[in-house]
């Protein structure tokens, strides 16, 4: 008798457990390399074909005021993975990788923890390590399914280890992580958990490498260049700005003389993740799950496309740090009412995000906030402020700008020889694309000193919060406005 409850009793756990988990929605987070907002037809692009993107704009939510607080890809995966700003990860380029203890606390760990099923596909962007000094290595013993690779990963299906048995049909990798996550789909809706999926995305990332059976889609198009094109829209800009290889790229990549064929190339590329968007689309639908799964679509940083002109990203500026952002949730009321919010977001607002939507707590002192209070009211703000971090490449690009909802404050510390240390102020709200450098003129004094404010109220979270690895202290000294520059080359030196 004791036997036979104990028999029932575990049963009705278990079921429990299986009700508990099917009410708990799937989640699928896309990730693209180096999309720039306006690449899309919901985005007001009338030049792109986008069809899978705008419909799952039309369905979802789609975000108009989402920055990247880095705009390189290594920083940035990991502030959407652990929901922390840069200088609190410590994970970028040329300072080093992840700890474990923070590797710890990301969305994929905390929610297999909690039953979910992870998969990953696609470029990882960033190495774990026990600590300082240690070897580094991807952890793809985390998730159940593991399609990742390490370091830019390659356009050739064929050439990334885990992704093989794709190549055949799939030679180009952008639809063999369609096919991934058509199969991870296929394989995990009937299992009684929910799931994960994550999948990033080589494309449209340089050096541009269209699959080309898409060849066809934008043969012989020409393209709008956007009103802030061309070095003549970028001579207010600060001299620091110009050092990196963001400035001379507007020539070598094509941007100058070439633009319609580069554009072509970087939207074919694009279109082919809007296709492999529609076959996992289509996957949920064959699955029967599409109505309980969420989807977050999204990119790592922008690209400046010969905006003001300059090429590639990592400036503080909109085109390389502003980036698309749809999210569906079928389940919200927002659902099919192709709503738009206007509010400031950011890349470490995803962790939050996507704990909320797995019911799970979120670790206290994270930077990020929830998105989902937006679905319920898109002009409900998150965020006075995010901050935009550059402490990559030269020494003379490196730079630590505060945007607002109406403004940007962006300060470029340098002051060695032929330089000063430079401010520069935009109102964004009122024009976006910076065509107006306003930190001179006296009518916006008062935005000034408000904005100055802020950024110092930044730089003191720095310096009390960064982390003490992987040389991230210094800048807390470097980004300070009232510091002189020779105390900064002395920790530069």
């Amino acid at each position: 008798m004791i036997i036979t409850q104990r028999i029932l009793l575990f049963g009705l756990f278990t079921c429990l457990l299986s009700v508990q988990g099917a009410q708990r929605p799937n989640i699928i987070f896309l990730l693209a390399d180096d999309q720039t907002f306006y690449s899309m037809g919901c985005y007001g692009n009338p030049d792109v074909k986008t069809p899978h993107m705008d419909r799952l704009g039309a369905d979802g939510v789609i975000f108009d005021r989402h920055y990247d607080t880095t705009a390189i890809c290594m920083a940035s995966r990991a502030s959407i993975m652990t929901g922390l700003v840069e200088f609190r990860n410590g994970t970028n380029f040329e300072h080093g990788p992840m700890l474990k203890k923070t590797w710890q606390q990301s969305y994929p760990i905390l929610l297999r923890q909690a039953g979910y099923v992870t998969g990953f596909a696609g470029k990882f962007g960033f190495e774990v390590s026990e600590a300082p000094g240690k070897k580094a290595i991807l952890p793809e013993e985390d998730f159940d399914r593991w399609g990742g690779g390490p370091g830019q990963t390659s356009y050739d299906t064929a050439r990334n280890k885990s992704m093989k048995a794709y190549a055949k049909e799939y030679p180009h990798s952008t639809l063999s992580y369609g096919a991934f996550g058509r199969d991870f789909i296929r394989d995990f809706s009937k299992g009684g958990k929910p799931f994960c999926l994550s999948i990033s995305f080589k494309a449209p990332h340089k050096p541009a490498t269209p699959d080309p059976r898409f060849d066809h889609v934008y043969k012989g198009k020409t393209f709008k260049k956007p009103d802030n094109y061309g070095r003549e829209n970028g001579e207010h800009f600060s001299k620091q700005s110009r050092m990196g290889r963001q400035y001379e790229r507007f020539e070598s990549w094509g941007y100058k003389d070439q633009y319609d064929e580069v554009m072509a190339t970087y939207h074919q590329q694009i279109h082919a993740i809007d296709v492999a968007l529609g076959m996992i689309r289509d996957a949920l639908d064959v699955a029967g799950t599409a109505g309980n799964t969420v989807i977050i679509y999204t990119s790592d940083n922008g690209f400046l496309c010969g905006s003001h002109g300059y090429g590639s990203k990592v400036l503080p500026y909109e085109e390389a740090s502003r980036v698309p952002l749809i999210i569906h949730d079928p389940r919200h009321a927002s659902s099919g009412k192709g709503l738009r919010c206007s509010e400031l977001t950011g890349n470490i607002d995803f962790l939050p995000t996507i704990l909320e939507l797995a019911g799970l707590d979120v670790p206290e002192g994270i930077d990020g906030r929830s998105l989902l209070p937006l679905l319920d009211d898109p002009s409900r703000p998150i965020h006075q402020s995010l901050p935009l971090i550059n402490v990559w490449g030269p020494r003379q690009v490196h730079s630590l700008a505060v945007v607002t909802k109406e403004w940007k404050y962006v300060y470029w510390p340098y002051g060695g020889a032929g330089f000063d240390p430079t401010e520069e102020l935009f109102q964004v709200g009122a024009d976006s694309l910076e065509l107006r450098e306003l930190s001179h003129d006296p009518s916006y004094l008062d935005d000034l000193t408000r904005m100055r404010g802020g950024y110092d109220s930044l730089v003191q979270r720095w310096k009390k919060e960064a982390v003490s690895h992987n040389n991230y202290r210094p800048f807390g000294i470097i980004f300070d406005r009232k510091q002189d520059w020779e105390k900064k080359a002395r920790l530069y030196r």
